[in-house]
């Protein structure tokens, strides 16, 4: 993110708060981040408040109507930005996108840029749902300029509830960092992808389990970069996996290596390609008791029973056309035993990752692998972001 030019156009709607927390989040990543505010926008957030948390000046219509720039303020915005944020997107601003007005700053510097543009409107839900909204909301869509972030429902500032909330900071922010890192290029259209997340649990009884400190996050910014390149994802997750970022996948939730086993036997033809992610149990214990057992009658010795080889069980199945790549947690040495996994399981390409590496692995919002393949190609991924090690790899799928 480190020199990225993000700049947000920010209409008058109460969720013009939210957008804060945005900007701040990108001005510490590094990101060079520039903000136009509407006229009605300052009616929510002010000028000073922008600009401070930009670390630069906020542009207003004021400032562009006074033409003291040597070049139009609004040619040398248009060609200054890597990516556009319009956040909120009111009715109103929408409408002047839909038949390409250009009345103020933000609209002039929209059809004066060519770089990727990320809409995420907000609004009543009255409004939202009126037809010439919905019409005009499918028109910019068209654009293939335009990446869209539909509302969600929840209740309003008006106390209504339903459709029309902003996406979340969170949702906004792993888009901004998609589209950087791809430039808008939806490359996976008509991709049907399946992914698996999370750690299963195999349990002894109702409150003790066999499990793995796995949380699912390498799965979920897999789902996140390949929806935000176009695919149609079905994501097989563990039921602790938090979701609230990837919206717009097919999801199941399941509990142990036996649920995941059957989610994903039943999502696997329709799939193209098929990402394991998720850390699976090798063995279970043998017995269940169905009551919690007290803590005298647990066994000194646990005896277990290998679970199904879900990966090899996958490979099996597979058809020409479908490609399917797994994951090694590793310590010590990742390649060796990745390439026997790989081998072994008839896998198309494996992800070695660290787990005993500062700030990669399991918990981590980062990760660092060896990609490697069936033909013998290997690609080193150094420490990055869940979601930029995501991209690379599906890179690396896409060249399988």
């Amino acid at each position: 993110m480190q020199g990225k030019r993000v700049l947000f156009g920010i209409s008058g709607g109460i969720a013009a708060y939210k957008i804060c927390e945005v900007i701040s989040t990108l001005a510490k990543q590094g990101c060079e981040v520039r903000a136009i505010l509407t006229q009605a926008a300052q009616a929510f957030i002010t000028p000073l408040t922008v600009a401070t948390l930009c670390r630069h000046a906020a542009y207003t219509d004021d400032v562009f109507w006074q033409a003291t720039h040597d070049r139009p303020l609004h040619i040398e915005l248009g060609e200054w930005a890597d990516l556009l944020v319009l956040a909120p997107l009111t009715a109103n601003t929408l409408a002047k996108l839909a038949y390409g007005m250009a009345d103020n700053l933000l609209t002039n510097t929209v059809l004066a840029s060519t770089c990727p543009v990320l809409l995420a409107p907000a609004m009543n839900t009255d409004m939202w749902e009126q037809h010439p909204v919905q019409q005009n909301w499918q028109a910019v869509q068209a654009n293939p300029r335009m990446h869209s972030l539909a509302p969600g429902a929840g209740i309003l500032a008006c106390d209504r509830v339903g459709a029309g909330r902003m996406a979340e900071p969170a949702v906004i922010l792993a888009s901004i960092e998609s589209l950087l890192q791809t430039n808008g290029q939806r490359d996976l259209v008509g991709k049907r992808i399946l992914i698996s997340a999370g750690g299963t649990r195999e349990f002894l009884d109702p409150v003790r389990f066999l499990g793995n400190p796995s949380t699912g996050k390498m799965g979920v910014a897999l789902a996140q970069a390949a929806l935000h390149r176009g695919a149609l994802v079905t994501l097989v997750h563990t039921a602790d996996v938090s979701i609230t970022t990837v919206l717009g996948v097919r999801s199941f939730a399941v509990t142990s290596a036996a649920d995941m086993q059957q989610a994903l036997f039943a999502s696997f033809p329709e799939a193209d390609w098929t990402i394991m992610a998720a850390a699976i149990a090798d063995v279970k214990p043998a017995s269940y008791s169905s009551e919690k057992l007290p803590k005298r009658s647990l066994p000194s010795s646990l005896a277990l029973e290998p679970v199904l080889d879900i990966v090899a069980a996958l490979a099996d199945l597979k058809q020409p056309h479908q490609k399917l790549i797994g994951f090694a947690a590793q310590s010590g040495d990742i390649v060796t035993p990745a390439l026997e996994k790989l081998k072994r399981k008839n896998l198309d390409a494996i992800a070695a990752n660290p787990i005993d590496q500062p700030d990669s692995g399991f918990g981590s919002d980062f990760n660092q692998a060896v990609l490697l393949d069936a033909q013998g190609r290997k690609q080193v991924v150094a420490l990055c972001s869940k979601l930029h090690m995501a991209h690379q790899l599906l890179d690396f799928i896409h060249t399988l």
